[in-house]
């Protein structure tokens, strides 16, 4: 019996419906016939959660470019394949709920997991731009980054760590990522009993004029560039446009 078979059995003796179906997420053939078998007993999809994933850990000096690919393709592109099978059904019913599975290795970086760690922060990306684009259906789309002990990391923890980072800790976050009220476009950090946001934030900035527009200027300015002061998560990659726009467009005032 196969783990997916096994959760099957768990779920089915608690006295609830599933099935299990081991579709590579990256052939959208077969996740597309997935998705169809779903439809098929159930009649509709209501949440989806990318949680497929492979590690292929060394350091990017020793690191194959095929263990790149093979990273990248099954997180970051499977997520992308499994999303696409069931977008179309959630725009139609005007409901969706769908969690990408990030990293705090793709948020912050780990050392050995180049690969991991663009994958683990690309679906970060995905989550955003899907986020805008379900809002109208309903859809929203958020990304859960857990710490657990799993098949996947079993022989990188110590026992005593293992013990409580227990998968059921994260549980509680997913299901309230996926809940009808629950928010979108947010990750979500989860793992042993803790839970907290990660948001990404951009300082206020500064605006040179064009005869300051120098790398010596940056460098001279760099503490005020950096500042925090100020500084805030953006909607949508035109907030930073319209933001470097006001501060043309007010100094350009100014000088008038």
């Amino acid at each position: 019996m196969s783990a997916a078979e096994a959760v099957v059995a768990e779920i089915e003796a608690a006295g609830g419906e599933a099935m299990a179906n081991g579709a590579d997420v990256t052939d959208a053939r077969a996740v597309g016939a997935m998705v169809e078998a779903t439809l098929e007993r159930w009649g509709r999809v209501d949440i989806l959660v990318n949680n497929a994933g492979i590690l292929r850990d060394k350091s990017f000096a020793n690191m194959g470019l095929e263990d790149f690919t093979a990273v990248v393709d099954v997180h970051l592109i499977g997520s992308a394949v499994c999303t696409k099978a069931v977008w179309g059904h959630m725009r139609e019913r005007g409901y969706g709920r769908i969690v990408m599975t990030t990293s705090s290795s793709g948020l912050y970086g780990n050392f050995g997991q180049a690969n991991y760690g663009a994958a683990k922060l690309g679906v970060v990306g995905l989550m955003n731009t899907l986020g805008i684009e379900g809002d109208k259906y309903d859809i929203r789309v958020n990304a859960l980054a857990p710490v657990a002990h799993t098949r996947m990391t079993d022989e990188l923890l110590p026992d005593e760590a293992k013990a409580l980072l227990k998968p059921e800790e994260v549980t509680p976050g997913l299901v309230y990522l996926v809940s009808p009220d629950g928010p979108t476009r947010t990750v979500l950090a989860a793992g042993a009993g803790g839970y907290a946001v990660a948001r990404i934030y951009e300082t206020d900035g500064i605006w040179l004029a064009p005869s300051e527009r120098s790398p010596e200027s940056i460098a001279a300015r760099f503490d005020e560039i950096a500042d925090p002061g100020g500084q805030r998560p953006l909607a949508a990659g035109g907030d930073q446009t319209m933001k470097f726009l006001g501060k043309a467009m007010a100094a350009n005032d100014g000088g008038a």
